[in-house]
């Protein structure tokens, strides 16, 4: 597998002037560059320190550090799993909305259990321990994520610690 260039991703974020109409603040094009596992590429669109998220933050959310998920915030990327790509197992104490913007991905879980979702198809990932793989040889695979903070799942009194990739 060899890293692919992915289209940019354009970001449009409103916000109010001085006397609380409501305005474009930015209108730009980002970029969709490749992470160190060489399977993807990413675009962090947004974050928010808090849920509830505080609207009066002018902080640009991009420029925001994030790691998988952002501690007691929210994350929105763009993902582009190259071809043949995939991901390592990983768990976060997160709720994530997967949403297939092109392409196909499967999903697959730590039973070995898979499910194929394609375009326009949204998974609802709700901390379990998971990768996903673009299976096909020749097309990436888009995904848009919202990951927002969440309690981790509790087995038998215990929570199930966070796995990164």
């Amino acid at each position: 597998m060899t890293a692919q260039a992915s289209n940019p991703v354009r970001r449009i974020v409103t916000g109010h002037d001085a006397a609380g109409k409501a305005v474009v603040r930015s209108d730009d094009l980002l970029p969709v560059t490749p992470i160190p596992s060489g399977d993807a590429n990413f675009s962090l669109i947004w974050t928010t320190a808090t849920v509830p998220a505080d609207n009066n933050d002018e902080t640009d959310g991009r420029l925001r550090e994030a790691g998988l998920t952002l501690h007691q915030g929210s994350v929105i990327r763009i993902v582009d799993m190259l071809p043949g790509g995939a991901s390592p197992m990983h768990r976060s104490s997160s709720i994530d909305y997967g949403i297939v913007l092109s392409g196909l991905v499967e999903l697959e879980l730590d039973d070995g259990a898979v499910t194929t979702a394609h375009a326009g198809d949204i998974i609802v990932q709700r901390g379990t321990l998971h990768l996903w793989r673009n299976p096909s040889e020749t097309d990436i695979c888009r995904i848009a994520f919202v990951l927002i903070e969440a309690a981790p799942v509790q087995v038998n009194g215990a929570p199930l610690p966070d796995v990164e990739p």
